[in-house]
């Protein structure tokens, strides 16, 4: 999954050693969306070596790939969401506008058959019964 915002938090990092003596370390952030309505967004990014590949800064827009991940413990359950790489700005957008903008099919002519006389303009493009009936579409 994917979320797109600004950093609007740099929380204090947390470590320690687990059960089995290895060491660990969390550093998490808040994110707050870039939706009409923002939602802020608490997440982690867990393994020193993935703290130092994905650093962030405070106010700075990106791109987060995580995944959610929910556990029980003495009854309660605890949502965690783990970042695994995380892209400088927003990337939607960038992959968006490298891509030509797609003309509306209202805004579209219909286009006039080769072999006709008479122009199509009477003709509306979502009346069924128009047209040589050889359309493939299934409605």
């Amino acid at each position: 999954m994917e979320v797109v915002g600004k950093i609007i938090q740099v929380l204090p990092a947390q470590e320690g050693v687990g059960r089995n003596g290895n060491p660990w370390k969390v550093q998490p952030y808040v994110l707050e969306t870039l939706d009409q309505y923002p939602r802020k967004v608490h997440f982690e990014v867990f393994g020193e070596d993935r703290i130092k590949q994905n650093p962030c800064e405070l106010d700075q827009l990106v791109t987060v790939s995580f995944d959610i991940e929910s556990r029980e413990f003495n009854g309660r359950w605890y949502t965690s969401i783990r970042a695994w790489k995380i892209q400088q700005g927003d990337m939607t957008q960038a992959a968006a506008g490298a891509q030509p903008a797609a003309q509306p099919v209202a805004a579209a002519a219909p286009a006039q058959p080769a072999n006709s006389q008479e122009p199509m303009a009477n003709v509306d493009p979502f009346d069924a019964s128009a047209g040589d009936g050889t359309s493939d579409l299934p409605f």
